[in-house]
């Protein structure tokens, strides 16, 4: 485990780019699905949801850089968007099971506060 521990600057980085990665495919094809052809309602929060996995992951990816230099602040922000991707995942469980994403988001939380607890 404390191999890994030393890695979590690069799985936080990874977690953020799973999640902006995740966020530009979204919109994408909600743009490309019949959604995209009228802009409605519908069309803003479907495409809330693509951003709020893009937000998060570029949180992280800037984040990362910081728990690399030892900032106690990045440990906490990425903690914060860690936890609201997961709690993301968990609300929209009903309507697509992206277990991907909540496990990776799930390892690195967990890597994140082990990591934090050892500092």
């Amino acid at each position: 485990m404390e191999n890994i521990v030393n890695y979590v600057s690069s799985i936080v980085f990874i977690a953020g780019s799973w999640n902006l990665a995740n966020g530009i495919l979204h919109d994408v094809f909600v743009l490309k699905s019949e959604h995209g052809k009228q802009y409605d309602r519908n069309l803003l929060r479907l495409l809330m949801d693509g951003h709020l996995l893009m937000t998060c992951g570029i949180i992280l990816m800037i984040t990362s850089a910081g728990i690399g230099a030892s900032f106690s602040q990045g440990y906490y922000v990425a903690g914060v968007a860690l936890v609201s991707m997961i709690v993301y995942c968990f609300m929209i469980f009903p309507f697509l099971k992206s277990i991907a994403t909540l496990l990776i988001n799930s390892l690195a939380l967990i890597i994140l506060i082990i990591s934090l607890i050892k500092k």
